[in-house]
C-alpha cells in the first residue's frame, strides 16, 4: 500500500502509540517531503482530542514531583513541519464515514482520507456508584487530570484510590506526594492481581503500608458520600466501612475507545476493542487500529505501551509497502517502581499445570524483613515460563530474554541477593541472538550486537541512539551493558566502590534518560551497596544539579541533595584552611558600578573580611564564618549581586577587556558579550570548573585562549576557541569556528558546553577531555557543527531549559527556612540531624562534637576538629562508607575517618576522639 503519489493518511489520536506510528513512517521514508509538492508519500493529518501534542503518559506521575509537562513531550514542531504533518489539537474526530472515506471533527471540518488509523486509546472505567460525579472525584489518565487533581488537593487532607492495579498504585503515590493521607481500595483479594501472585502481593502490601498508605483488599466502593456543600467527604465500602475521602481517584481499569468504529459498522470485540487482523487492519481494508483501542488477532486488548509500539510498526510497514511486520501477540513484561517498591512480572507467572496444562515447578525466594519476593516458574522441560519480582527486580533484564527458553544456569543464581554465594547468573553470552532484550521496542540481542560491531558503540547511550533499546521502561539497561561486555567492549574503570562499573558520563546518561531524581534511586538501581563516599556523592549531586530542569528538581540543597554536597556546595561558599569561608559575588564580565564597589567595601568592613581582587575580575571576601554567610549574602543581594558560584564545578567567570567601548584597537564590544555569556551560562554545573574570556581584538588582552571558552573579535564577527586552560599544565585553546555572528556563537557554545557536560569524566577539565575523547577539534566540529550524532538541537534545547530554570542559589537559601537552619553554628539535638549529613554540636561538658546519622538511624559522635589542619570542620564532611565501614571525609583534604573508632583510614596513626552520643536536647554554646 506504499504511496506512489501523494496520498492522505488520517491518524485519529496523538498519544504515545499514535506518535510512534508517525516516527515509524518517517524512519521508513514513507511521509511526503513538504518541499516536493505532489511527490510520493503520505501526507498525514492528525486529529487530537487533547490540546497538547503527544506526551509520555508512562511518566505522568513525575509531574506531581516537579517535572514540567512540556518535559514529557514526545513530538517537536521541527519533526511535524519536516514531514508535512498537520496536527490539529483539540479537534477530535466525531464521525467516521467509511463509504465516503471521510472523517468529521467536532468543529465540523470534513477530512478525506486514503487510509485511516484509529489510535484513540482507552478511557477510565468509573464504577456506577452514587456520588461518583461529585466534586472531588477524579480519574487519572491525562495532564488535564493531573492539573485538576493538583489544584483540588490544595483544599484536601485525605484521599482514596479505587483500584489497586498499576495505575491505581501510581495514583496513590501521586496523592501521597500531594501530602494527602492515602488509602487504596481493591476489589480483588490482592493488589496488582493481574501481575503478581499472593506472595508478591503480600510483600508489596507490606512495603506500601510501611509508608503509611492504607490498603483495603477484597472490598469494593459502594458510594461517595458528600458534605452539605456537595463535596466528596467519605467513601463507603461494600462491607459498610467508611473512609475519609476529600479526594476520590477512580483507577478501576480502562475500556477501549471504540465508539467511532462501532458507529461506522466496523467489527468490535465482545468486550470492546476494534477487531483487527495480524496486520492491524479492521474489517474495512482502508482502516487500521492500534494500541489500547484495538482487539488484536489473538483476541486480546493490550493496555501497555510496548505492544502498541509493535502494532504501530506493523501498520507502518503496511503503509510503507513492505508489509513484512505482523502483530500476533506481545510480551506483557512490566517493570515499575510503585510507591518506592520495585515490581516486575514477565511471561506467564500464573501457569500452574491445572486443567490439563503442563506440569510446572516454582522456584521462590522470599525475605519478609526486606519486603522481597521472587518467583520463577519453570515448565516440564526446564523452560522459563514466567516470573514475579517484588522489592528487588535487579534480575529482570537478565531473565526476560530467557522467557520460553531453558535458563543457562541454576535458577537460584537469578534469585539470590547480590553477593550471596551462588548468585552469579550467566552473562549475555548465554543469550541466543534472537532473544528479545528490549521488549518495549522488540530489539533482539543480535540487533544490539550488530549495532555495536557496525557502529563501534562503546556505551549504553550509543546503543540507545542506534537501536532504541533501553529508551522505553529502562529495565533492559543492565542486559544491554552485558551485551557490550560480551562484545569485548572495554569498560572504563568505575567511579568508586559504590559504582564500580559506571563512569561519570554513564551515570549522567542513566539519570538523564531514565529520569532518576535522587541518589537513593540511582544507587538502588545501579549501585553496588554502601552509603556512598566523597567521590560519588558530589558527582551525583553535580549531575542532578545539571539535569534539575529536566528532572523537575529545585534547589541544590533541597532534601536529600544536601547530604550529597561537598562543603563548598553545601554552604555555597569556598572553604578555607582555617574553616572559614570566602564569598565571591558575581561580577559579569568584570563590569561593576561605583555603588556596588562601595557596598562590597561596607560588607567587608562590617564583617571584618579580607578583600582581594581575583584573576577573574571579581572581588573575593575571605574569613566569613558559616553562620555569617546568610547575612553577608542578604546585603550583597540588596546591592544587586548574586552568587558567583566560585564554590561549584560550574561556570566561574567570563573575563573581558574593555573592547570597542574605550580601546582604540577594539573591534567588538567584548564587555557586553562577556556579560551576556556569563549570564547565560551561570549556574551550569559541569564535570569541572569552566572559565571564559572575551577579547575585543587579536591583541588578546583578556587571555581568551587560556580559557575553556575563548572568544576573540574580528572585523564584525567572532572567533570561538575552546579547551584551553592555565594552571600547572597550561594549554592554548583551539579554534573551533571562525567569523561567527553572535547568534551562531551562542548556539555553538550551547552545544559545546552541553556535550562536555554529558561526556566529561569526574574533575576533567575541557583540555583533558578533548585529549581523551580523541579526534581533537575535528571530532568536535563533526558533532557540534555538522551534527554527525544528530544531537545539536537537543543540546541547544537542554541549554535553553537550563537558562529558563536558573535561580540565584543564595537568594533561594534566604527564602527557605529549612535551608537556613543548616547555617546555624550548632544543632539543637540529635533529632534534627539529617540522614547522611553531619552537624556540629556542643556536648554537656563543652566539647564540640561532630554528629552524624546514617540511613538506618544510627548516630555517631566524634570530635569536630580536623587533626591535620586544626580547623573545626569535620561535621561539614561527607558521610559515607568504605569497604562497609561508616566514615566521614574531612572537607579540607578528604582523609577518611572511621566513625566507630575515630581512626583515620588513610593514616592509622591519626584519629578523632570518639564521643558519647548525646540525648535529644543539647545545651546552647556559651
Amino acid at each position: 500500500m506504499a504511496a506512489q503519489r501523494t496520498q492522505t493518511l488520517v491518524l485519529i489520536g496523538h498519544g504515545m502509540v499514535g506518535h510512534r506510528l508517525l516516527e515509524a513512517l518517517a524512519e521508513r521514508g514513507a511521509l511526503v517531503d513538504p518541499e516536493v509538492p505532489g511527490g510520493p508519500g503520505w501526507r498525514v493529518t492528525v486529529l487530537a482530542e487533547e490540546d497538547v501534542p503527544a506526551y509520555d503518559r508512562v511518566r505522568l506521575s513525575s509531574v506531581f514531583t516537579g517535572t514540567a509537562p512540556d518535559q514529557l513531550g514526545l513530538s517537536t514542531p521541527e519533526f511535524l513541519a519536516g514531514h508535512g504533518i498537520d496536527l490539529r489539537l483539540g479537534d477530535p474526530a466525531e464521525h467516521l464515514d467509511t463509504a465516503a472515506r471521510t472523517v468529521t471533527t467536532t468543529s465540523g471540518a470534513v477530512v478525506p482520507y486514503d487510509a485511516l488509523v484509529l489510535a484513540t486509546g482507552s478511557y477510565p472505567f468509573v464504577p456506577p456508584i452514587p456520588g461518583a460525579d461529585a466534586p472531588g472525584c477524579f480519574t487519572y489518565r491525562t495532564l488535564y487530570d493531573v492539573d485538576a487533581l493538583t489544584s483540588y488537593a490544595e483544599r484536601a487532607r485525605t484521599g482514596v484510590v479505587v483500584g489497586g492495579g498499576l495505575l491505581g498504585l501510581e495514583a496513590a503515590g501521586a496523592l501521597r506526594t500531594l501530602g494527602l493521607a492515602t488509602h487504596v481500595v481493591e476489589f480483588a483479594p490482592r493488589l496488582m492481581p493481574l501481575q503478581v501472585d499472593d506472595g508478591g502481593a503480600a510483600a508489596l502490601r507490606a512495603t506500601i503500608e510501611s509508608m503509611g498508605v492504607g490498603v483495603h483488599t477484597g472490598v469494593g466502593a459502594a458510594e461517595v458520600e458528600t458534605d452539605p456543600e456537595g463535596w466528596a467527604s467519605l467513601l463507603r465500602l461494600s462491607d459498610g466501612r467508611r473512609l475519609p475521602a476529600d479526594v476520590v481517584v477512580f483507577s478501576a481499569g480502562v475500556r477501549p475507545r471504540d465508539r467511532l468504529a462501532r458507529e461506522a459498522g466496523l467489527a468490535v470485540g465482545d468486550r470492546g476493542g476494534v477487531a483487527v487482523d495480524e496486520r492491524c487492519r479492521t474489517t474495512d481494508p482502508y482502516v487500521y487500529a492500534i494500541g489500547e483501542c484495538a482487539q488484536t488477532s489473538d483476541g486480546r486488548v493490550y493496555g501497555l505501551v510496548a505492544p502498541g509500539y509493535r502494532m504501530a510498526e506493523a501498520v507502518a510497514d503496511q503503509l510503507a509497502g513492505s508489509g513484512a511486520t505482523v502483530f500476533t501477540g506481545a510480551d506483557t513484561s512490566t517493570r515499575l517502581k510503585l510507591l518506592g517498591a520495585d515490581v516486575a512480572s514477565f511471561g506467564d507467572p500464573f501457569a500452574d499445570g491445572r486443567d490439563g496444562g503442563p506440569r510446572t515447578t516454582e522456584i521462590v525466594f522470599s525475605d519478609g524483613r526486606e519486603g522481597v519476593y521472587k518467583k520463577l516458574l519453570l515448565g516440564p522441560e526446564g523452560q522459563l515460563l514466567g516470573g514475579i519480582l517484588v522489592g528487588d527486580a535487579a534480575a529482570y533484564g537478565s531473565l526476560v530474554p530467557h522467557a520460553g527458553r531453558r535458563l543457562p544456569g541454576p535458577p537460584e543464581t537469578f534469585l539470590l541477593p547480590a553477593g550471596a554465594a551462588g548468585a552469579e547468573p550467566p552473562g549475555a553470552g548465554a543469550l541466543p541472538d534472537d532473544a528479545v532484550v528490549c521488549s518495549c521496542h522488540n530489539v533482539t540481542k543480535g540487533a544490539v550486537a550488530g549495532a555495536i560491531a557496525e557502529h563501534g558503540l562503546t556505551d549504553i547511550g550509543g546503543v540507545k541512539r542506534c537501536t532504541k533499546a533501553g529508551t522505553g521502561c529502562g529495565g533492559c539497561v543492565n542486559t544491554l551493558q552485558a551485551v557490550l561486555d560480551a562484545a569485548g567492549v572495554r569498560r572504563r574503570k568505575g567511579l568508586c566502590e559504590h559504582f564500580p562499573e559506571l563512569s561519570r558520563p554513564e551515570l549522567y546518561e542513566l539519570v538523564r534518560t531514565e529520569h532518576i531524581r535522587s541518589y537513593t534511586e540511582l544507587t538502588e538501581l545501579y549501585g553496588s551497596g554502601g552509603a556512598g563516599c566523597a567521590v560519588c556523592k558530589p558527582v551525583v549531586a553535580n549531575v542532578l544539579g545539571t539535569l534539575a530542569p529536566e528532572l523537575g528538581l529545585g534547589h541544590v540543597l533541597d532534601g536529600e541533595q544536601a547530604a550529597l554536597q561537598d562543603s563548598n556546595d553545601l554552604f555555597l561558599a569556598n572553604l578555607q584552611k582555617d574553616g572559614t569561608y570566602s564569598v565571591v559575588p558575581r561580577v559579569p564580565g568584570g563590569e561593576i558600578t561605583a555603588e556596588q564597589l562601595i557596598a562590597i567595601g561596607e560588607v567587608a568592613r562590617d564583617h571584618g573580611l579580607y578583600s582581594k581582587i581575583t584573576g577573574g575580575q571579581r572581588i573575593d571576601l575571605f574569613g566569613a564564618r558559616k553562620e555569617e554567610l546568610p547575612a553577608v549574602w542578604r546585603r550583597l543581594i540588596a546591592a544587586g549581586f548574586e552568587s558567583g558560584q566560585a564554590y561549584g564545578k560550574s561556570l566561574r567567570t567570563v573575563k573581558s577587556c574593555v573592547g570597542s567601548r574605550f580601546c582604540r584597537f577594539g573591534q567588538g564590544d567584548s564587555v557586553q558579550l562577556a556579560i551576556d555569556l556569563e549570564l547565560r551560562y551561570r549556574g551550569l554545573r559541569a564535570p569541572h570548573k569552566i572559565k571564559g574570556g572575551v577579547s575585543g581584538c587579536l591583541r588578546e588582552c583578556a587571555e581568551a585562549r587560556g580559557k575553556d571558552i575563548g572568544v576573540i573579535a574580528t572585523a564584525g564577527d567572532w572567533n570561538l576557541y575552546v579547551c584551553g586552560n592555565g594552571g600547572t599544565d597550561p594549554r592554548h585553546a583551539d579554534l573551533l569556528a571562525a567569523d561567527l555572528s553572535a547568534a551562531e556563537l551562542f548556539a555553538l557554545i550551547d552545544r559545546f558546553l552541553m556535550y562536555y557536560v554529558r561526556t566529561g569524566e569526574r574533575l576533567e577539565r575541557t583540555s583533558a577531555w578533548l585529549e581523551r575523547i580523541g579526534g581533537g577539534t575535528g571530532h568536535l566540529r563533526e558533532v557540534l557543527i555538522e551534527d554527525s550524532l544528530g544531537i545539536c538541537a537537543e543540546l541547544e534545547a537542554q541549554m535553553d531549559r537550563h537558562v529558563a530554570a536558573y535561580r540565584d542559589e543564595w537568594r533561594a537559601v534566604l527564602d527557605d527556612p529549612a535551608a537556613l537552619a543548616r547555617f546555624e553554628p550548632h544543632v539543637a539535638g540529635v533529632e534534627f540531624l539529617e540522614p547522611g549529613r553531619g552537624r556540629a554540636a556542643v556536648l554537656a561538658d563543652g566539647t564540640e562534637a561532630a554528629l552524624f546519622r546514617d540511613g538506618d538511624g544510627e548516630v555517631y559522635a566524634v570530635g569536630n576538629r580536623d587533626p591535620f589542619s586544626g580547623a573545626d570542620v569535620i561535621a561539614n564532611g561527607i558521610m559515607g562508607s568504605r569497604d562497609g565501614v561508616p566514615v566521614v571525609a574531612s572537607p579540607l583534604h578528604k582523609q577518611e575517618f572511621d566513625l566507630r573508632t575515630g581512626v583515620c583510614l588513610d593514616d592509622p596513626a591519626v584519629r578523632l576522639p570518639v564521643l558519647p552520643v548525646p540525648g535529644p536536647s543539647l545545651p546552647a554554646r556559651p
